[in-house]
């Protein structure tokens, strides 16, 4: 397979997508691990230091011009394959079979990406691009992230956009976890439940912890 067809074929999209899938699932370990820290009940300390090493240091930011990148791709392949797979059914079924052929979330990653990506956007706007504008082209003061958070998470509506978002999110994985190891050759008999479990578990438990953090400064849980 030539670098064309990767981002041009059919097969080449599903392994892009995997790729990338599986990129983006370690970075929500990550950043779901990171964030946690607010609930160590010692005011943020843990988590501003947290934050500080992720975006006081050169290695994690330019891993963050990788995950850019994936992430780019990520939604760029999506909607690639969204359209031609429209394109191929625009007749639709003569039988619509609805859950019993295919999970009304697997049918619907398209709509499900485009809202996850209107939230990402609306983060990034809250914590990213401030921060980074604050910092400059070169590692400068950083603002205080956790501040930051206690503002933004003050606000119902704010609390309510995210904690939906993130669960367009666990939708989206979902069908997104097995999916991408699917796409990658790990699918047999042995590993099929392992994976259910895993995508399952994983679906529901980084969304949820992801969610419970605007309700938790909304709420006054965290101080």
């Amino acid at each position: 397979m030539t670098w064309k067809q990767v981002f041009t074929s059919s097969v080449g999209k599903k392994l892009t997508m995997g790729l990338t899938g599986i990129f983006l699932i370690l970075f929500l370990i990550i950043h779901a691990g990171l964030n946690a820290c607010i609930w160590a009940g010692d005011g943020g300390e843990m988590f501003t230091k947290g934050a500080h090493f992720m975006g006081g240091n050169w290695v994690p930011r330019l891993l963050e011009v990788g995950l850019f990148a994936g992430l780019i791709l990520h939604i760029v392949q999506g909607l690639m394959l969204e359209v031609s797979n429209r394109s191929k059914r625009s007749q639709g079924y003569a039988v619509s079979y609805g859950n019993k052929g295919s999970k009304w979330y697997s049918r619907s990653m398209g709509l499900l990406g485009t809202l996850i990506l209107l939230f990402l956007i609306l983060h990034l706007y809250h914590f990213w691009l401030p921060n980074r504008s604050h910092q400059g082209f070169l590692l400068g003061e950083e603002i205080n992230l956790f501040e930051k958070m206690k503002l933004e998470f003050s606000q119902l509506w704010v609390v309510i956009v995210y904690v939906l978002g993130c669960g367009s999110l666990g939708y989206h994985l979902a069908h997104g976890f097995q999916s991408a190891f699917r796409t990658l050759g790990v699918h047999n008999n042995r590993y099929n439940k392992m994976l259910t479990s895993l995508g399952l578990g994983f679906s529901i438990l980084i969304p949820l912890a992801f969610a419970m953090m605007p309700v938790s400064f909304y709420l006054g849980w965290v101080s």
